[in-house]
């Protein structure tokens, strides 16, 4: 009896110690935070990569890493500022990682930037000031709508009623605003960056910019027109944020530089839905300057990236 009582005991403190083990790991888990994609991508970029192909930029406080690639033919015909879409590395199977090596056979000297990691919580951060911001028009409202000339209906009791005014609730963006413009701060300073180092070489200066990193780029140029670059090529440039895609038609047409606006059959339907609007504002502010070109097929084929790299080749032979 008496032994099987301390086997028992026993048992006892071993599953209290085994289970205090585990709940003490698993709160240890949960504040280990993992690696961010740019870590990863840096690390992997320096492993694989030549040295003298890559080329760490600063950025204000940040350093970010760009792929240099030296133009390979006998004439030099400018320089290529290639953008990856966000969420993206500059070596990916999405077209990027081809021009970097085939636009050096064709007499370009190539800078590819990695861009910066989203930031997810910068909504979390604005939302307090927005709900300070909605209590206080909400509050202005009440004291407008309590005015005594609002439409008032009389039942049969002799009460009063107010009619009340239709709520429409709009439909919740994939991306918020806040997200979307701290990545277009960062991707800017980045860019400015790439630039700055890029001026010193001074010719013609293209930029290639890809889906959400190209279109906070037209956002850019449109706010900044005297930007000195000669030719902005976008690759499925649209905005995954429902009221700045809408407006991003007709900023396309307020870009200074020639623009070249490509698409592929396959894209999402936001972009395939406004290339036709697109096409109307470029026609209403007369930007003479712009090209819509259709790639068709799956745009990770070998043989997709060499028409795209024809038909950039085409658009600028035309400039320059």
């Amino acid at each position: 009896m008496i032994f099987a009582q301390l086997i028992k005991k026993t048992l006892q403190s071993v599953c209290c110690c085994s289970a205090l083990c585990l709940s003490a790991y698993a709160s240890a888990a949960e504040h280990i935070a993992p690696p961010s994609l740019s870590s990863i991508e840096n690390s992997d970029i320096k492993r694989l990569l030549p040295n003298d192909e890559v080329k760490p930029i600063l950025a204000g406080d940040t350093e970010f890493l760009s792929l240099y690639s030296e133009y390979m033919s006998r004439d030099f015909r400018g320089i290529v500022l290639l953008i990856p879409d966000w969420n993206s590395t500059p070596t990916s199977n999405a077209g990027m990682s081809y021009l970097r090596k085939e636009l050096t056979n064709l007499g370009y000297t190539t800078y590819t930037m990695t861009v910066p990691d989203i930031d997810w919580q910068a909504s979390d951060m604005a939302a307090p000031a927005q709900a300070a911001t909605q209590s206080n028009t909400q509050s202005s409202t009440q004291a407008q709508n309590e005015d005594p000339t609002k439409t008032a209906q009389s039942n049969s009791d002799g009460a009063v009623t107010t009619a009340q005014e239709p709520h429409f609730v709009n439909a919740i963006d994939l991306v918020s605003n806040e997200v979307l413009s701290n990545y277009k701060t960062n991707l800017i300073m980045r860019y400015e960056a790439l630039y700055q180092n890029a001026m010193s070489e001074p010719n013609n200066i293209v930029v290639i910019a890809q889906g959400t990193s190209a279109g906070v780029l037209l956002e850019y140029y449109a706010d900044f027109p005297d930007s000195r670059i000669d030719a902005f090529i976008s690759l499925s440039s649209y905005l995954p944020n429902t009221q700045r895609n809408k407006g991003l038609a007709q900023t396309t047409s307020l870009v200074t530089p020639a623009l070249l606006d490509i698409y592929y059959a396959n894209d999402n339907t936001d972009i395939l839905m406004s290339l036709k609007n697109r096409q109307r504002w470029v026609n209403r502010n007369a930007k003479f300057d712009y090209r819509q070109r259709q790639l068709f097929g799956l745009r990770d084929a070998p043989e997709q990236h060499a028409r795209l790299t024809k038909v950039i080749d085409g658009f600028l032979r035309r400039l320059f």
